[in-house]
């Protein structure tokens, strides 16, 4: 009998690795367990990832993608008027304070990178994409890179330490990276034309308009 047809086995593969990750940890991930989540035989697991790394990869980029995905929701539902300090201070407590078992996770990955060579561009593709989203609520790149390093930091120290989330000092440590009065120094309207404005806009990059053509 021929191999019965299923095209959707090394996403159904990856779905169970990552469901494996998020339940068990980086550690608990192996062929056989992902085999069993995915109701497949081991054989199909081994055939599409031949290596336990391939297979942490998979699960790995998929977790990345959802994450982000759900930061870039939220940073478009930002309020252009309100104050990035502001925004950004209570959406690290949210995530802080709500399902705390995916933060771990995602710095999880943070530390596995450190002995796992190929897991080292996923953890740095994460970091530039989070610093490419936040450009939409920060003046420039290189503090929208501040801003994600300072969130790493302090999210590390909860993690970590067990510290309890202090909003009103990320937010004060936010306004002194971002600078001005915890709206980062850019007035509200400008900051409401670069949000709203096309990538590559005058009001988007903050370059004056060129002269009109005559």
């Amino acid at each position: 009998m021929g191999r019965r047809y299923d095209p959707d086995r090394r996403q159904r593969i990856i779905d169970a690795a990552a469901a494996v990750v998020r339940e068990r940890g980086i550690a608990g991930l192996g062929h056989r367990a992902v085999a069993a989540a995915a109701d497949v035989p081991l054989g199909s697991t081994t055939y599409h990832f031949a290596t336990l790394d391939d297979l942490l990869i998979a699960a790995l980029r998929q977790i990345n993608a959802e994450w982000l995905a759900e930061v870039e929701s939220w940073v478009e539902g930002v309020d252009p008027a309100a104050p990035p300090a502001d925004e950004l201070a209570r959406w690290l407590e949210d995530q802080l304070t709500g399902e705390r078992a995916r933060m771990e996770l995602e710095y999880e990955l943070y530390f596995a990178a450190l002995r796992h060579e190929g897991l080292r561009p996923l953890a740095a593709e994460c970091l530039d994409e989070m610093a490419r989203m936040l450009t939409r609520l920060v003046p420039e790149a290189a503090t929208a890179r501040a801003v994600v390093a300072l969130i790493d930091g302090l999210t590390l120290q909860v993690l970590l330490a067990d510290r309890p989330y202090d909003r009103e000092g990320t937010r004060a440590a936010l306004v002194r990276l971002m600078g001005g009065d915890g709206d980062d120094g850019e007035p509200g309207t400008a900051r409401r034309n670069r949000m709203t404005s096309p990538p590559g806009s005058p009001a988007e990059t903050g370059s004056p308009p060129g002269p009109a053509s005559g």
